[in-house]
């Protein structure tokens, strides 16, 4: 995967290329009585769109333990510890960097995290499996300050029958980040 210098985590001119063909992610279709979205269709974008949805739900709390239940949630039995990833390492050193406590809601902290790309790396058909990335924007704020980075995240999926679950495995890759 592209490894890139930590400056290119700050803001700068966007590049005219392109990276690739649009991937078109379809919009859940369950949303009642769940808090992470599901109902994603039984494709390798269905499963780029059920990672965003994680992503985008869990991250927004800016806790490693609601991270954690989201993760568990959509997992098989056997999959990664979520304590592995790499989302939870960036809100465990978030925290720490900024004094707050290492879990639980904290009065005044605000946090959104904005896919705005996706990358299909491997998918085997015949099993449902598939790896997939997002990439995006995670903003955090906290007594009037603000800071934002480039945050990417892999997860292998697999199709349950039902919904695309974190396969039961080892870890996927770590997708390529601009932060450090």
């Amino acid at each position: 995967m592209l490894q890139l210098p930590a400056q290119a985590a700050q803001p700068q001119a966007m590049t005219t290329g392109s990276a690739g063909p649009a991937i078109a992610v379809a919009a859940p279709t369950i949303t009642n009585g769940r808090w992470i979205p599901g109902g994603f269709p039984e494709t390798p974008e269905g499963a780029l769109g059920q990672l965003k949805a994680l992503n985008e739900t869990a991250l927004a709390s800016a806790d490693p333990q609601v991270y954690a239940l989201g993760y568990r949630e959509l997992s098989e039995p056997g999959a990664p510890d979520p304590g592995s990833t790499g989302l939870t390492s960036l809100l465990r050193s978030m925290r720490a960097r900024a004094q707050l406590p290492a879990a639980g809601s904290v009065t005044g902290l605000t946090a959104s995290y904005l896919v705005t790309h996706g990358q299909v790396k491997g998918a085997v058909t015949a099993s449902h499996y598939v790896v997939v990335c997002v990439l995006g924007q995670f903003s955090v704020g906290f007594n009037g300050e603000a800071v934002a980075a480039g945050v990417g995240d892999c997860q292998a999926m697999r199709w349950s029958g039902t919904g695309w679950r974190i396969a039961a495995g080892a870890l996927a890759a770590a997708a390529p980040c601009v932060a450090r």
